[in-house]
């Protein structure tokens, strides 16, 4: 598989899905601040990690792709799954190079820079996860 970008499917997206992710991440975002007001920052950091965007996301490419299909004719319902079966597996991968990137903050920010730390944390994240891409392209 190639990664690659398709900007024609921005076209494709309506206001109001862009919406929906918007207003799930932002309730997420609330959610956690208020548990981290309630039970301090470490168990709120916890749902902060919750993937805000994911499951709004996950739901649109499988309508997207379903849409696609029945313009064509077909059902299209198992290839919107499978899209987004694809999607989660990159973000299972993008997450291990958020762990990794969870862990240099945690380790360094009380003692180093802040735009040090963070600055290392990210390339380390987008080494680490396109790391995985390509062992998981190998195997």
């Amino acid at each position: 598989m190639r990664i690659q970008a398709d900007l024609s499917t921005l076209r494709q997206t309506k206001w109001h899905d862009y919406a929906v992710r918007f207003l799930f991440g932002g309730l997420i975002t609330a959610l956690a601040g208020f548990i981290a007001k309630k039970f301090g920052p470490g168990i709120g950091g916890l749902f902060l990690a919750f993937p805000a965007i994911f499951p709004a996301s996950a739901t649109l490419i499988e309508k997207h792709e379903k849409e696609k299909k029945k313009s064509l004719g077909l059902k299209g319902v198992a290839r919107g799954r499978n899209a987004a079966s694809i999607d989660a597996a990159g973000s299972a991968m993008g997450s291990i190079g958020l762990f990794v990137f969870a862990l240099v903050v945690w380790q360094f920010m009380p003692r180093d820079r802040a735009w040090i730390v963070l600055g290392g944390a990210t390339v380390l994240w987008l080494g680490v996860s396109v790391a995985v891409w390509q062992i998981r392209k190998a195997l």
